[in-house]
Order: C-alpha cells, then sequence, then structure tokens
C-alpha cells in the first residue's frame, strides 16, 4: 500500500530527527492553522502544501529549512520573511536556521496570503 503524503511528510519530519525536523513540523503545523483546509501532498521527494494551485514546498538541507512560495514574489511582505530566493520573477524563500525565531502570526498571514492569491477571481487555473 502507498503511503499517503501525511505520512510520508511525518515519516521525513521523524528522519531529520534534530531541529530540522522539529522546524519543519511547526512550520507544519502553522501552515495548517492558518488554513484549515490546506492540501498536503508529497512531490519532488518534498512535502508540498496547496489550496487552489501551490502555496509553498518545504525542503531540509543541512544547514536549513527552506519553504519556497511558488508565487512570493506577488505576496505583501511586510514582516520581511522571505531572505531567500529574492531575485527570483515569482518564487520566494524563507530560509530558517537553528535557533531562528519565527514571528508566527506574520507568517500565518503570509500562508493565508498565498491562499488568497490562489483563490482569487480571475486567475488562471493550471
Amino acid at each position: 500500500m502507498d503511503e499517503s503524503p501525511a505520512q510520508l511528510i511525518d515519516a521525513r519530519i521523524a528522519e531529520l530527527a534534530d531541529w530540522r525536523g522539529e522546524t519543519l513540523a511547526r512550520v507544519r503545523a502553522l501552515i495548517k492553522q492558518a488554513d484549515p483546509d490546506v492540501t498536503e501532498e508529497w512531490k519532488w521527494r518534498v512535502p508540498v502544501w496547496s489550496h487552489d494551485g501551490l502555496i509553498c514546498t518545504g525542503e531540509a538541507y543541512q544547514n536549513a529549512v527552506k519553504l519556497t512560495f511558488a508565487k512570493g514574489a506577488s505576496l505583501e511582505d511586510p514582516a520581511r520573511l522571505f531572505n531567500a530566493s529574492l531575485e527570483g520573477n515569482a518564487r520566494r524563500a524563507i530560509d530558517f536556521r537553528e535557533g531562528d525565531k519565527l514571528d508566527e502570526d506574520a507568517f500565518k498571514a503570509l500562508i493565508r496570503a498565498a491562499v488568497t492569491l490562489n483563490v482569487s477571481p480571475g486567475r488562471t487555473k493550471k
């Protein structure tokens, strides 16, 4: 039997077994709080969260957990959470490093803004 995306994400978090797993679990919980209707997927061998289109992916590297927002360049980021992939035309990312503090309210607002952008009228769906 194939594992569900949620099971694959759970396994990835457990496999990390350090601050990166804790960080991925934390942002996952915040994403679900910000958008209870979010869909968890497993694509490109990484966790993916979507709602009427891709919101973000979650990748773990040796020194960072990176959340890449597919349409980050189109999102308002008043708390300046985006700190990576700033030069792209579409994507923006947040690199979380060990010991980083996260403004949870600003993060959830960013998730909600990404969802709003995805479901906004006039958006062409793929």
